[in-house]
């Protein structure tokens, strides 16, 4: 711009800033900044705002509360704007990262609480996208008694609360198992003139399924129809989902046919909770025709469909045919993941194959696969069942040089092995283990 003569203005500045902060370069938006400043431009709020936002897109939610401080310290005035790029960014990054302990999940919600109320002091007022996002948050990290409590702010504060506010709330309670209090809010929601859409249904059938209060979840998806309320595919996934984890795999085959009668097309979901609700009850034979059906209409069985089915044969002995399954899945393109491999290795242990499970696991260590806690547990189990204690003991001291730290499930299952085999004092250092750890 500059060697073909056009001045550079904040408007120019603020788009190209705009540019490198989407592209992830934020080096260059930073230089376009200081280069502002250099010509003696004041950044206005879009400028402050954009860098602010960028930096929140990399994943640098907290430099970005730093830059927003500095701006505000040096006198630079922010908008609604400014406010809600930082809000919904790190309700983002809170749900994506694995942050290694909650109270840097609540620091998070500490600083959206602030900006908040920094918002209200200066006279910039929250409206209800702000509070359902902060009402998030809350959920997330299970703090409902603040989330109910902002609901009942925006009540006070005659703010127009739409469905996706009440809906956020009423699933982060569901999810949690709090369906009388979930219920409670649905009363507010319908008192204030709101009407309950699928996703208010969908989530109230799944905590119910939770609690496993089947004829309530029954009872919200009869209802659903009789509300006037088209039900989706997915609220008839949550049914078969919930019906199979229950046993009652007849009930949901019904529903099954129901949703296809309806020409309503199920979707790789539904057809995996069918699935695993058949293994599950040992009917492979109808798996099979269900799989050929995703095939025929273009909807492939992916990795969780067929772990379904690697589980199933290995629990019935069949552990030849899993072995060929895995083989053809790879072959058809299908990556197995860790729990496809842990599948197989306890399927081999159980079935006395130890010599082949240790075989499986040895090619995934040279394969440069992380292994997890399961898979460990189930090769202790297995090591443990063929009376090879120390090397049961060997292994969970490789766990920890492999950054594989060992729970309550690899502990029990080597306890319990070595107590009845009279390894008493074995057994007790163990227990003295769990307890420094803090898992007993």
């Amino acid at each position: 711009m500059e060697l073909r003569g056009i001045q550079t203005d904040v408007v120019n500045s603020s788009i190209l800033i705009n540019c490198f902060c989407h592209l992830g370069h934020l080096n260059y938006a930073f230089s376009v900044l200081t280069k502002i400043l250099k010509l003696g431009f004041e950044p206005d709020t879009i400028t402050l705002t954009t860098v602010m936002k960028g930096m929140c897109l990399t994943g640098q939610v907290r430099k970005a509360l730093h830059f927003h401080d500095h701006v505000i310290a040096k006198g630079f005035k922010l908008n609604h704007v400014t406010f809600m790029g930082l809000w919904s960014t790190d309700y983002v990054n809170l749900e994506k990262q694995e942050l290694p302990c909650s109270l840097c999940k609540n620091k998070l919600i500490i600083d959206a609480s602030a900006l908040c109320s920094e918002m209200i002091v200066k006279r910039i007022f929250p409206d209800v996208v702000t509070y359902t996002t902060l009402i998030h948050g809350f959920c997330i990290v299970g703090q409902f008694k603040e989330a109910v409590g902002l609901l009942n702010q925006m009540l006070l504060k005659n703010i127009s609360l739409d469905v996706q506010t009440f809906n956020t709330l009423v699933d982060g309670l569901c999810k949690e198992g709090e369906v009388k209090q979930a219920r409670n809010v649905l009363a507010v929601m319908i008192k204030q003139g709101v009407d309950p859409d699928i996703f208010t249904y969908i989530s109230l059938m799944d905590g119910y399924f939770l609690v496993k209060e089947v004829n309530k979840a029954t009872y919200v998806f009869n209802t659903i129809a009789r509300s006037g309320v088209i039900p989706s595919v997915q609220s008839y996934s949550v049914m078969i989902n919930g019906l199979c984890k229950k046993k009652m795999v007849d009930e949901a085959v019904n529903l099954f046919k129901e949703l296809q009668i309806k020409n309503m097309a199920p979707d790789t979901i539904t057809y995996n909770s069918l699935i695993d609700g058949l293994c599950k009850s040992g009917r492979i034979s109808d798996v099979w025709d269900l799989i050929d059906e995703m095939h025929n209409i273009g909807q492939p069985a992916d990795v969780i469909t067929y772990n379904s089915l690697l589980d199933a044969l290995c629990k019935n002995h069949q552990v030849d045919k899993a072995i060929t399954l895995l083989t053809k899945i790879k072959d058809q393109g299908i990556q197995p993941n860790m729990y496809t491999y842990t599948i197989l290795v306890d399927g081999l242990c159980k079935n006395g194959r130890l010599k082949d499970a240790q075989v499986v696991y040895q090619n995934l260590l040279i394969k440069g696969y992380h292994l997890d806690v399961k898979m460990y547990s189930v090769m202790v189990n297995g090591l443990c069942k063929e009376g090879l204690f120390d090397d049961a003991l060997s292994l969970v001291s490789k766990m920890e040089d492999n950054s594989c730290t060992p729970n309550a499930v690899t502990y029990e299952t080597l306890i319990r092995a070595l107590f009845e085999n009279g390894k008493n004092d074995k057994t007790v250092k163990l227990l003295r283990e769990m307890i420094v750890r803090g898992i007993l």
